[in-house]
């Protein structure tokens, strides 16, 4: 089954005269792990938008796990992001007024199926933590405390708690160090794997592609 499946999708940023994505094709498949390069400006947060359902495209189709998001309303486009899909943004976008914990589980406060898959919240995000490194004693802590490759481990727990099928990462480390940047893709595959998430990463970082089984060029991919 295809996690993904796009074709002639075109997308075009208003007031522009040309279109900033163009793409004839594009499949992904269930439990895929696919590196998208790309240069700053080439689309790539565009993409991942369109994926998420957050833009919607000019033309063309656009299916998410055999929905096309696109034809949804705007809350119904949300309601699916929430209960399909964990994104990972580039400053991971954790919120400071609230703990550790709190952070992770959100998600299923906003999505009833991940709610339901998850079983026992608490337990089920006590584990992630585990999985990803993150000391017990630094649950209850303001996420304003941690440093930025905890912040990081943070935000993957909160992505991948209950189970979403797709996990999206824009540019999670481009604020990391060579041995960090490794530890924590070892850790996204590890935990995505152990799921059957299908991971979509996005990055202008060339050395990252060594550790994707695919890997698509955005320069190739999009023909405007």
């Amino acid at each position: 089954m295809n996690v993904i499946e796009l074709h002639n999708l075109r997308y075009r940023w208003r007031g522009q005269t040309s279109d900033t994505l163009a793409i004839a094709d594009l499949h992904v498949r269930t439990g895929e792990h696919l590196f998208i390069r790309g240069a700053s400006g080439s689309g790539k947060t565009t993409l991942l938008n369109l994926l998420a359902g957050i833009l919607v495209p000019a033309s063309g189709s656009l299916e998410i796990l055999g929905q096309a998001v696109y034809t949804l309303d705007g809350s119904a486009r949300d309601r699916f992001r929430a209960d399909h899909m964990g994104v990972i943004f580039q400053q991971f976008n954790l919120l400071p007024y609230l703990s550790v914990l709190e952070n992770v589980q959100l998600p299923c406060y906003f999505s009833s199926r991940r709610k339901q898959q998850v079983g026992d919240l608490q337990a089920s995000a006590y584990r992630l933590l585990d999985h990803l490194g993150l000391d017990a004693g630094l649950r209850h802590r303001a996420v304003t405390e941690l440093s930025v490759g905890q912040q990081q481990r943070v935000a993957v727990a909160r992505a991948l708690i209950g189970s979403p099928e797709l996990i999206i990462a824009d540019e999670p480390t481009s604020a990391l160090d060579t041995d960090t940047r490794d530890s924590f893709l070892d850790l996204l595959f590890r935990e995505a794997e152990a799921q059957g998430s299908t991971i979509i990463f996005v990055s202008h970082d060339p050395h990252i592609a060594s550790h994707f089984p695919r890997v698509v060029d955005l320069r190739e991919l999009n023909q405007p």
